[in-house]
């Protein structure tokens, strides 16, 4: 099987780089359709129209509902068409960027994503994930390619909350030890081949990165204060984990996270927080090196990242929830069966409790 790489076809990042949007946007457009939703409308409107107008380009704004289902796209769609946009550009979190995406895909347009918190690796993907208008799960929509351009404002990402950048922290924090697994295992990835040597060595440079910079970014955040810490977290958490994810593979770590998610308990969690628990009960299952599991351990404690069931939010009938979590991480069509070997759900529940025990310990 082939090895494949996928990436957005080109990757911005600096501080107030939406001020000066215009002369990336020029060669892609000359009239986009510009979605966000209402409280990032206000924070970047004024400047973008400025830059867009410096550079002859035309822009029509449309607030995002706030919810990436089938009608908001078609909405969207009769919009642009109406307005005859030639392309598309998303201001926002992720599904404000998901919706854009959808909509550039179904209009053949160029898809530009500007992303105003690094809290996932999303916005370098070719996916987007539709919901129901009552917010339940519709279905994953793969897009053809991935999208044109990624343009990353250091500076408004500073400003978001600083849980937002743990999180994706916490999602990035995966990245290097599922791809690790796939290349093992020779599992197929979301790219739909197997994991190139450019994605295996981004991926293990977001770790790395990670370690380095991950607690200071945190800290600078919690200031709003653009530092060369978190210039590489930023990088980490979209670019090179982005990449990784998508042309590395997901697995146990992902894998745990959907269980967890089938609790009601963890519904306050954000995705990278139950994405980096994950990540600790996978080095579990692969026995992974003590110094390893360590190391991410502390990482995840000193980054304000959830390392007990309780920080998850299950504090009650325990076990039994941890028993389904465990059914659920292993079903079929779970990343879990992208691991080397076969892992069975007694494992995953007995690596869960002891993830949470060694969270306890560490935190005490």
């Amino acid at each position: 099987m082939d090895s494949i790489t996928a990436s957005p076809g080109k990757y911005i990042q600096g501080q107030h780089i939406l001020s000066r949007a215009g002369q990336y946007l020029k060669p892609l457009g000359q009239h986009f359709l510009v979605l966000a939703d209402s409280f990032v409308a206000d924070l970047v409107e004024e400047m973008l129209r400025r830059t867009c107008e410096e550079h002859q380009i035309d822009v029509e704004f449309a607030l995002f509902g706030g919810e990436c289902s089938q009608p908001e796209i078609d909405q969207l769609c009769i919009l642009a068409q109406r307005a005859e946009c030639d392309a598309i550009l998303g201001i926002g979190g992720g599904k404000t960027l998901d919706t854009a995406k959808a909509v550039a895909c179904l209009m053949k347009s160029p898809m530009v994503i500007a992303p105003t918190v690094a809290s996932s690796d999303a916005p370098c993907s070719a996916l987007s994930v539709i919901y129901c208008e009552d917010g339940s799960l519709d279905r994953y929509l793969p897009l053809p390619h991935n999208p044109d351009l990624v343009l990353v404002d250091s500076a408004i990402i500073a400003g978001a909350p600083p849980r937002l950048l743990a999180a994706g922290i916490g999602d990035a924090l995966s990245t290097w030890f599922e791809a690790r697994a796939c290349a093992k295992s020779g599992a197929v990835t979301s790219a739909g081949g197997l994991p190139g040597r450019a994605a295996l060595a981004l991926a293990e440079l977001c770790y790395r990165t990670l370690l380095e910079s991950g607690v200071t970014a945190v800290s600078d955040a919690q200031q709003h204060n653009v530092t060369t810490a978190l210039e590489r977290v930023i990088e980490a958490n979209i670019y090179l984990s982005g990449i990784g994810f998508e042309s590395g593979g997901l697995a146990a770590a992902h894998a745990v996270h959907n269980g967890l998610t089938t609790l009601p308990d963890t519904q306050k969690t954000l995705h990278g927080e139950k994405v980096a628990f994950g990540t600790r009960v996978q080095l579990i299952l692969e026995d992974a090196p003590q110094e390893e599991q360590v190391a991410v351990l502390n990482l995840c404690h000193k980054s304000g990242l959830p390392v007990t069931l309780s920080e998850l939010g299950i504090t009650q009938g325990v076990e039994e929830k941890v028993r389904q979590v465990a059914q659920a991480s292993c079903q079929p069509e779970s990343p879990m069966h992208n691991m080397p070997g076969k892992i069975t759900p007694q494992q995953v529940f007995d690596a869960i409790l002891l993830a949470d025990e060694l969270g306890r310990m560490a935190s005490s």
